[in-house]
């Protein structure tokens, strides 16, 4: 749109400094004529005054201007809690509303600027406004509309906009939402103690006065325990840790009446449980070389306290060496297997024998303690084919295995290199270790051994096998507790790198594990874990064929049906979205998992009120104001145009500046007085008053 506008411009012939010197030189010229009186001084005024306004060099000036449209930015907020429930629909009909009455003002231009989730930071209003104002001059900004819940995390302070800012919230007034925070949170326990954690149930938007609230507790998804807790104040919590692995605490604070949501009135807290030092009894039926490795690998692990005792003399070799020139202290036979049998997390007996060291009594101690849940690793040479075996023994009943042939025809000499069975290639222990055999048809590489112990399997799994297919590593669960049986004593050949060596400390690490039940060694398993917003699910059998299918039941109570993926070592996955947070729970019909899925964006989910409060710095900097559009169909204040300098919001409407910005197309200049005009007057302003003071002159005369 074009504009002519016309009016009276100067453009003085010398400096304004030195137009200004000759007024004053002229005033000063003029001042005794006007003190006396004279008939002439007032012509004399005027020819000075035609002199400095022909050095002014006055101009009829033209100016054709087109005027460019002022530009409004429309911002629709897209995060969470902008569209939680019925907010999105109102947020998209008031944008609806807005782009067609912004379209009907005239000169005026509208952008509609989304502003996008944005993850784990908020709300980013303001970043997405500062990039959509990098196009937009700012003599041209006539004003911000933003459709929010006010729930911004990014308000610049001091505010840099010099635009109105206008806030058009979802919903009313006077929005209460009850809120659960963990203020701590440990993510580490120590199996058999608990942890303590500390949270606190808001009530945002609430007249003060406190109140109570009932709080629900569910751990690993066993039965929830319910309690009341204060409202406004902390609340410490005490959970046990019963198992090694992450477990998995849902807290759920109740339902406000009246309350935005409850979304914010949940959250979940992941704590793997650990083993603090773990306490190991080793004790060596006598010396030989392998002794020393099965030592170093355990006092290698600082997390190991070992206890360490070798028979040097059995009673049946009394060679009348006085006792304490064979040891610093006497076995304490009592105190290990009656008085602190329980205390031990691992019992490891090397080539022991049964030579009347260990009464009937203790030995069945030792059994009692496996059946209550603990864990016994033995490894066996020639002793255990022959009548001194602990097969013979109350310890016997729970051994997996049992020794065949006796001592003459019980141990079998001469080298061959271990191999993992079929059902060893499954399970944890024995899974993918370096250097072993890829089928039952091919060799390992690894390095060989030259004797091993015939023996009857009694119960458990055999994970490792002789060539022949008799039984080398048997594993077995006995009541509560669990047995690894080792028919070899020439696993520390592996340690020594001979004929190539062999992964003997891997293999026990796994196997001392799994006998204390870390989860992550769990032969029949399913785990489940969130990463990235998605659910992974696992399942880890010995047992072949196709797995079941599993269930997979959402925080919201949805429940899929899925077939998970088969892969290689008895392993199978499922890998679906997980958007929701919460307690995600999968299920393969005989166990359960359960993940915890964080809220994506905790910033968002801490107050779901649609609340002004965060934008009062901007509003009052700018002259913005905050307009709540009610329940159902949005109502929205009335759009106006107004003028810079006056206020730009009132009881029904919100205003956008007029900014009146243009682009000067041409300009036309008229001198009002030329030279050729200007120096006529000049002197003939000049001569009148000359003439008129000598009329005066020669009248008095």
């Amino acid at each position: 749109m074009q504009q002519t506008l016309a009016g009276i411009d100067f453009a003085p012939v010398l400096p304004l400094w030195l137009l200004g010197l000759l007024g004053a030189v002229a005033v000063l010229a003029l001042a005794p004529a006007f003190w006396r009186r004279a008939r002439g001084a007032w012509l004399r005024a005027l020819g000075f005054a035609l002199l400095l306004m022909a050095l002014g060099n006055p101009r009829l000036v033209e100016e054709t201007r087109e005027t460019r449209p002022d530009i409004a930015v429309l911002l629709v907020d897209r995060s969470d809690s902008a569209t939680l429930g019925p907010r999105a629909a109102q947020v998209e009909a008031a944008r609806q509303v807005l782009e067609e009455r912004l379209g009907r003002l005239p000169e005026l231009e509208f952008r509609t600027v989304e502003v996008p989730e944005a993850g784990n930071q908020g709300t980013r209003l303001f970043s997405a406004l500062t990039q959509a104002l990098a196009e937009v001059p700012r003599n041209r900004l006539a004003g911000v509309l933003a459709l929010t819940d006010g729930q911004v995390h990014d308000v610049p302070l001091p505010p840099t906009l010099d635009a109105p800012f206008h806030a058009l919230l979802p919903g009313r007034t006077g929005e209460v939402d009850r809120r659960l925070r963990v203020l701590e949170a440990p993510g580490f326990g120590i199996v058999g103690r608990s942890v303590e954690l500390r949270i606190a149930v808001d009530d945002l938007g609430a007249p003060p006065g406190g109140g109570q609230a009932r709080l629900t507790v569910r751990r690993d998804g066993a039965a929830p325990v319910t309690q009341t807790v204060p409202v406004g104040r902390e609340q410490r919590l005490t959970i046990p840790i019963e198992r090694g692995g992450p477990s998995v605490i849902e807290l759920m604070a109740e339902l406000r009446p009246g309350e935005v949501s409850d979304l914010n009135n949940r959250a979940v807290i992941t704590v793997m449980g650990v083993r603090d030092r773990l306490r190991v009894l080793l004790v060596s039926g006598e010396p030989h070389a392998g002794e020393r490795t099965w030592r170093r690998l355990l006092k290698a692990d600082p997390g190991v306290d070992l206890v360490h005792f070798t028979i040097l003399r059995p009673p049946e070799k009394d060679d009348l060496t006085p006792l304490n020139e064979l040891a610093l202290i006497a076995f304490p036979v009592r105190e290990l297997f009656q008085q602190k049998l329980r205390e031990f997390d691992l019992i490891v007996f090397d080539r022991f024998a049964n030579r009347g060291i260990l009464p009937p009594a203790y030995l069945r101690n030792i059994a009692d303690y496996v059946r209550g849940g603990g864990a016994l690793l033995m490894s066996v040479g020639p002793e255990f084919a022959g009548a001194v075996s602990l097969a013979a023994t109350p310890l016997g009943q729970v051994l997996p295995a049992r020794p065949v042939g006796g001592q003459r025809n019980g141990v079998q000499e001469g080298p061959f290199r271990p191999q993992v069975s079929p059902e060893g290639a499954r399970h944890p222990v024995t899974e993918g270790l370096t250097g072993a055999n890829p089928d039952a048809a091919r060799e390992a590489s690894w390095g060989r051994w030259y004797r091993s112990v015939r023996a009857e399997p009694r119960g458990g799994v055999t994970v490792m096998q002789t060539p022949d297919g008799a039984p080398l590593l048997q594993l077995d669960r006995v009541g509560d507790g669990r047995v690894a049986l080792l028919l070899s004593d020439q696993i520390w050949l592996w340690s020594r790198g001979h004929d190539g060596g062999g992964p003997q400390a891997e293999l026990l690490r796994r196997a001392a594990h799994w006998l204390m039940k870390e989860p992550e060694l769990e032969e029949e398993d399913l785990s489940a874990r969130i990463e990235n917003g998605r659910l992974r699910a696992e399942r880890r059998s010995v047992a072949t064929g196709t797995p079941p299918d599993f269930t997979v039941t959402g925080p919201d109570g949805s429940v899929q049906r899925l077939a998970p993926t088969l892969g290689a070592g008895g392993r199978a996955t499922l890998d679906v979205p997980a958007a929701a947070a919460g307690v995600w729970r999968v299920t393969d019909g005989q166990r359960t998992a359960f993940a915890a899925a964080a809220a994506v964006n905790p910033l968002e989910v801490a107050d779901l009120r649609a609340d002004p409060a965060p934008l009062a710095p901007v509003l009052a900097a700018t002259g913005g104001s905050a307009h709540f559009m009610g329940l159902g169909e949005p109502v929205l204040p009335e759009l106006r145009r107004v003028s810079p300098g006056r206020d730009m919001q009132g009881g029904g409407w919100v205003g956008l500046r007029r900014n009146g910005d243009h682009t000067v197309t041409g300009i036309a200049a008229l001198p009002l007085l030329p030279p050729w005009l200007a120096l006529p007057l000049v002197l003939g302003v000049a001569v009148l008053g000359w003439r008129r003071e000598g009329k005066v002159s020669s009248g008095s005369a």
